[in-house]
């Protein structure tokens, strides 16, 4: 799962959700000067990626993109499950996108002590291209894939992947549909243990 995701896997819950959010950025190890409840969080972030990556329906997803892009699946998947989330947020949300990553936001610049710099930079990006938001529309992800294909630097561009996505679709959101069910379940029990 990607950013949005994580976000709102977090249920609202503060610290998680910076924890979440800066858990790609470093490292448990590094981690040990952050209040526990923010190093909970970067263990929720690591148990949605496992969750996610050994799941049936996300790597039955993954098989989609094999079409010149399977090195690079698993990360195609996670952004266009975020965008079928952000296209179906009020299905999981009683407040709107826009709100949502408004706050999101805000709750990440309240918590800025907390973060990284490659963190910090990453926030800086996404709240100038409102990029939480920007995942719902088809153009919005291939920006996110555009740049993301930049900072990897391997001559591969991520975003000619959309006539795949496209192709594939209905069945992506039919498998993303039941697996975010299970992944929702699963930060339940996580949150409960």
């Amino acid at each position: 799962m990607n950013y949005l995701a994580h976000s709102f896997l977090s249920f609202n819950n503060e610290p998680l959700t910076v924890g979440n959010f800066i858990a790609d950025h470093i490292k448990l190890a590094a981690a040990e000067h952050l209040p526990e409840d923010i190093r909970q969080g970067i263990l929720l972030h690591r148990r949605i990626d496992y969750f996610t990556d050994t799941h049936p329906l996300f790597i039955k997803s993954k098989r989609n993109f094999y079409g010149g892009f399977e090195r690079y699946s698993g990360v195609l998947t996670d952004i266009y499950y975020d965008h079928i989330l952000a296209k179906n947020f009020s299905k999981y949300s009683v407040i709107g996108l826009q709100q949502f990553t408004e706050n999101i936001y805000a709750l990440l610049h309240r918590n800025k002590q907390h973060l990284p710099e490659s963190s910090i930079g990453f926030l800086k990006y996404a709240q100038k291209n409102n990029t939480f938001f920007e995942y719902s529309k088809i153009g919005g992800i291939e920006l996110v894939l555009k740049h993301l294909s930049y900072r990897i630097n391997h001559g591969i561009f991520l975003n000619e992947s959309l006539p795949l996505f496209v192709a594939n679709e209905k069945k992506i959101e039919e498998d993303f549909l039941e697996f975010f069910e299970d992944l929702i379940k699963e930060v339940k029990a996580f949150k409960s243990s």
